[in-house]
């Protein structure tokens, strides 16, 4: 099974600008960048030059003994065995996190010879960077890979579901012919999440037992890297985080707690190994704001965050809930005070819009799961994980700011009433479409 990947048509894209510079694709560690960019080769290139700085650790000397990119390409070329041809190779550096002077020559490469395509993928690139080093500013391209959305897994596992969703053009109740299934389905990505050797072992093997094999695998693929990228003293406590966080996302309250993580922790002894994960991309930290006003960063309260993790699917497996819960209702969703479908939403919501979302709590009256801007509008987002909806903290909201449009998320079927649009879970890649169908000032519902 071929997963079709959204971001390949933006790859294309690059590949025409006629501004183009060196490409860094960045995300986490077997989330397919990899696989991606070689696809894309296969697909727009006469030919793809691949070249791995964590397996091939000799390669750095390529780049320490010259800068000039003419050199460069003439001793890679050698490695490769073949002619690297301008404008007609894709030229692959994977893992260029791993070499700092091959990082530092994309600024040459972008200034003397832009003629080259040089598409690079980095999973610890942000850690490389926070650690201070040199880096290339301005002089190179970026994007972003995520893991398979929902509605990219629909697509592949049923492809009729997915038509009828892509047509979808009015906020009105689905039909329950496809409501019921389209239910289904989302269970079923909650099992294998977004990673996409996941999601192959489930949809074309029909194999559960080997997706928990794999999100294991990539689970102790994250340890690995644990060891590996981090000095010894820090170590153990970003593994006392890491196995902390579906805990602390049981609680009612999804603040982050420092003293949850270990009895005793104190937050200057273990916010380095947070911002660790969170430069890693393996936790998505979301602030606090303390008023819901343009723009939100200005008003992010650092004292007080959430922290998820980048996939639904890594953080199931992570929190040893047994698969066999498909099977039992809705306690796919519901399971952890609702932590499964709190995370999956966040996760959408930030391949569509701007910046990381926050969250909004008054003192102890109300708490907002998310805010999200869309343009000059603050939405607020209220994340239920079942069919009741009822909200006193989004009503509270609105009571007070008067927004234009509120998102509730829930099982409940999709409408639009008293300015609050009630999203079904399986719609959530949505959201952005929906709200431009809703919004009046596109003419859209009224």
């Amino acid at each position: 099974m071929r997963l079709e990947r959204h971001i390949l048509t933006r790859l294309a894209d690059w590949k025409e600008k006629a501004s183009r510079k060196p490409l860094i694709l960045q995300g986490v560690r077997q989330v397919g960048k990899t696989w991606l960019l070689k696809h894309f080769g296969s697909i727009y290139f006469d030919d793809t030059a691949y070249f791995n700085f964590e397996k091939q650790n000799e390669l750095a000397q390529l780049f320490s003994t010259t800068k000039d990119p003419g050199r460069i390409i003439d001793n890679l070329a050698l490695v490769q065995g073949k002619p690297i041809v301008p404008q007609k190779t894709l030229i692959i550096f994977d893992e260029i996190q791993e070499c700092n002077d091959a990082l530092n020559s994309l600024k040459y490469f972008c200034e003397e010879r832009p003629d080259y395509v040089i598409a690079c993928a980095g999973s610890l690139l942000g850690v490389a960077m926070s650690r201070g080093a040199s880096f290339p500013v301005g002089k190179v391209d970026f994007l972003d890979l995520h893991p398979v959305s929902f509605s990219g897994f629909l697509k592949a596992s049923s492809p009729e579901l997915f038509n009828f969703i892509e047509q979808l053009d009015k906020a009105e109740p689905i039909p329950d012919i496809f409501f019921n299934p389209l239910r289904d389905k989302l269970k079923m990505y909650y099992i294998c999440g977004g990673m996409p050797e996941a999601v192959v072992r489930l949809l074309d093997d029909k194999d559960i037992t080997g997706t928990q094999e794999v999100l294991q695998g990539i689970i102790n693929s994250y340890l690995l890297d644990f060891s590996k990228h981090v000095e010894n003293k820090d170590i153990p406590k970003i593994n006392y985080i890491w196995k902390s966080l579906p805990s602390q996302l049981a609680k009612e309250n999804k603040k982050f707690i420092y003293h949850a993580v270990r009895p005793g922790a104190r937050a200057r002894d273990y916010e380095n190994a947070l911002l660790w994960l969170v430069n890693a991309g393996l936790a998505l930290k979301i602030n606090r704001v303390t008023a819901p006003s343009l723009p939100l960063p200005a008003y992010d309260d650092l004292t007080a965050f959430k922290i998820y993790l980048p996939d639904v699917g890594i953080l199931r497996r992570l929190s040893l809930l047994d698969p066999v819960a498909v099977s039992e209702g809705n306690r796919l969703f519901t399971e952890f005070k609702g932590a499964l479908t709190e995370n999956f939403v966040l996760a959408s919501l930030i391949n569509q819009f701007e910046g990381m979302p926050n969250y909004w709590k008054s003192n102890n009256i109300a708490e907002v799961d998310f805010l999200i801007q869309s343009g000059n509008d603050i939405i607020p987002v209220e994340v239920k994980s079942d069919e009741n909806i009822r909200s006193k903290s989004l009503s509270w909201y609105r009571k007070e700011y008067n927004p234009a449009v509120s998102i509730r998320f829930s099982l409940r079927n999709l409408n639009f009433n008293g300015g609050i649009l009630n999203i079904p879970l399986f719609l959530v890649d949505y959201t952005k479409k929906l709200l431009d169908i809703v919004d009046p000032g596109k003419g859209g519902e009224q």
